[in-house]
């Protein structure tokens, strides 16, 4: 009989001292508590993933490997499968290193190096060939990590070399329906080799990629007998008999949907809050759904954190806009603040006299109420220690429907990959927790309130309408004719393309964010800012 455990850790980047620490924790609980023969730890466990360029620094590099000797030293009595970075030969490799007795006895190299989406892996690894093949407890088993699974060889190379389980170490960042994909994938590479899969997931935030967990174990095409819990820490336990039949054990389903969604964004925005040292969170509440939805956020993400909201009115901010953050604040137990901008703005206005005056001066009027509302929010962070939270969605960020130096300032924009419908689903689904969003904020039409009457439809087509052209645009890279070919209005991809090829600049300058889609506006989004390149109209 084998016990591998399967530990799904958060792992700091970068404090590679205390992930050992924690590491040697799992390790000890696994053997004592759950008779552990093997723990499987994450892809790069050691220093945290990504590292980016912290892997350009032999320091670094170094202070992982002498991490593993400590680890090492801490730990008898089980087997390990260690993620780091490996130098050998003037060559970096992306690694798992298997010790036993206090020992690595062998060192696995990733074959399979992604450079696509957010990954950047061929800048600074070598890629491995060799399979890694163990016997432990009468039973031969494989070693792969990560992007291995999604290519044949890695696994196939395994089972050839005599693997009857094979475990795959990861850092698999979340994105909507991720968990499903993975387990399509894992059923593929099972069907074509036979041997049963031990898949090991990293957990947490980490700027704007954040971790899932879901871990399993799996040898047939059904669902996996074990599973770990989603978005948490968590320690699962597979055995397998003498047979190499994978026994049943503890198997958590974790939340579908917009739960899942609004577990992502919860984790990522608390790990980054955490890890940053922010001693208060500070958000302007408009009554509008975008604020509404990020302030219910905030309060699930990091209660322990001082939570401030600011109403900030100016002439244009309706009543029921003030009622419905006040009523929302007192809901949510938050510090809840009036601060009128009609002053400072009329003092602006008198400073800059006849040198706003032009043809974009409409525009500009609106523009600057936003420009001191996130003048007066970063002054409040800067006084208090204090982060920003940023209320844009990823609707108007596409389209450039939101102010540079305005409702963009800020460092943290837990909706940057939410387009506006979803902003819905996901405020209906937190309401259905518990009611903590005004029921107005989510039937009245959306509105920046910078003008007399004005609705979002002013400027641009409804989100409905507009966020299917966007997802396509964004995530599939589909242009104006293929967004033709496949049934949306030629005028109105005319309108949505213009729009975001001209907000370029603005995403360029904008906050980092939790990364939930399958291309979100950060590392897997690198258009240029000047570019001449636009589909020609027929």
């Amino acid at each position: 009989m084998l016990t591998i455990a399967l530990a799904q850790m958060r792992c700091a980047v970068g404090d590679i001292t205390r992930n050992a620490q924690r590491m040697a924790e799992w390790a000890i609980k696994a053997r004592d508590t759950y008779g552990a023969h093997l723990i499987a730890f994450p892809e790069l466990a050691l220093t945290g993933y990504p590292p980016e360029d912290l892997l350009l620094r032999t320091d670094f590099v170094g202070a992982a490997r002498r991490s593993l000797q400590d680890l090492i030293q801490a730990v008898p009595g089980i087997d390990m499968l260690i993620g780091l970075p490996w130098a050998e030969e003037g060559a970096l490799y992306n690694a798992c290193a298997w010790v036993s007795h206090q020992k690595v006895v062998a060192v696995y190299r990733k074959q399979v190096l992604p450079n696509y989406g957010v990954f950047d892996e061929r800048r600074y690894f070598t890629p491995g060939h060799t399979p890694l093949v163990r016997g432990i407890q009468g039973m031969q088993v494989g070693v792969t990590i990560c992007e291995d699974l999604w290519e044949p060889e890695p696994m196939r190379a395994a089972v050839t070399a005599g693997a009857r389980i094979v475990v795959n170490i990861n850092a698999s960042p979340y994105h909507k329906d991720k968990d499903a994909l993975r387990l399509a994938v894992a059923r593929t590479r099972i069907a074509e080799g036979g041997a049963a899969l031990v898949y090991v997931n990293m957990v947490g935030g980490q700027d704007e990629l954040v971790f899932d967990g879901n871990s399993f174990a799996l040898e047939g095409n059904g669902e996996p007998p074990i599973q770990a819990a989603a978005f948490q820490e968590d320690l699962a336990v597979a055995t397998f008999q003498d047979t190499g039949h994978l026994e049943s054990g503890i198997r958590h389903k974790g939340p579908q949907g917009p739960g899942a969604l609004y577990e992502a964004l919860k984790l990522g925005l608390r790990d980054y809050v955490l890890r940053n040292g922010f001693e208060k969170m500070i958000l302007g509440l408009s009554g509008g759904i975008d604020s509404a939805l990020t302030l219910a956020l905030c309060g699930d993400a990091v209660p322990e954190i001082p939570l401030q909201a600011v109403m900030m009115p100016s002439p244009y901010t309706h009543a029921i806009s003030i009622e419905d953050a006040q009523t929302q604040a007192r809901t949510q137990g938050v510090d809840f603040s009036i601060v009128p901008i009609d002053d400072v703005y009329e003092s602006f206005a008198q400073t800059l006299k006849g040198l706003w005056t032009g043809p974009g001066h409409a525009v500009a009027a609106e523009n600057l109420q936003a420009r001191i509302r996130g003048t007066l929010l970063m002054a409040i962070a800067n006084a208090h220690q204090g982060l920003v939270i940023v209320t844009s969605n990823k609707s108007e960020i596409a389209v450039g429907y939101t102010t540079l130096y305005g409702d963009m300032a800020g460092g943290y924009a837990p909706l940057k990959d939410v387009f506006k419908t979803d902003v819905y689903a996901l405020a209906r689904y937190r309401n259905s927790l518990s009611p903590v969003i005004p029921a107005r904020v989510l039937k009245r039409p959306p509105t920046a309130e910078l003008r007399f009457d004005q609705k979002d439809t002013d400027s641009l087509p409804a989100y409905d309408l507009l966020d299917p052209i966007l997802a396509a645009h964004i995530e599939q890279d589909l242009g104006r004719e293929e967004l033709i070919l496949n049934g949306f209005n030629a005028d109105l991809v005319e309108q949505v393309l213009r729009l975001v090829r001209l907000a370029e600049h603005k995403r360029r300058q904008a906050p980092i964010g939790t990364r939930v889609t399958m291309r979100g506006f950060g590392r897997d989004w690198r258009y240029p800012v000047s570019s001449a390149y636009n589909a020609p109209s027929k």
